[in-house]
Order: structure tokens, then sequence, then C-alpha cells
């Protein structure tokens, strides 16, 4: 997963639609981990980590009244 300083490169679009991806994923993680299809579990935290840098950069984003438009 990208660092932050990379997110900030990205557009508020582009940060969504990879927050989206994101939530399935760890959706997606969390259902095999419940039924133990799941073999390593560290993935859970990495992608939550991931998804807590996305949400922070889109939060700071919009906090700026920035639409970067590239």
């Amino acid at each position: 997963m990208a660092k932050a300083k990379e997110l900030r490169d990205l557009t508020l679009e582009e940060l969504k639609v990879k927050e989206r991806e994101l939530r399935q994923e760890l959706f997606n993680l969390k259902l095999q981990r419940a039924t133990g299809q799941l073999g390593n579990t560290a993935v859970v935290m990495k992608t939550k980590r991931d998804l807590a840098r996305v949400k922070t950069v889109i939060h700071e984003t919009e906090g700026a009244g920035e639409k970067r438009v590239q």
C-alpha cells in the first residue's frame, strides 16, 4: 500500500475509490477469518491501517477545501 505522501498526490475521487476498495477487502478478510480460511491474520491489521491512512488523507483534503483536479 502507498504511504500517506503518495496518497496526497491522488485526487479526491481516486481516494474515495481506494477507500471503497479497502472497505470491501476488509470485509472479505474478516469473513475469511471468521470461517477459518485466512492463513495470515496480520493482513487484517494492515488493511485497517491502510484504510485509516486513506481516510485521514480524505479528511485533510476535504478540510482544506481542495478538489485536486489533475
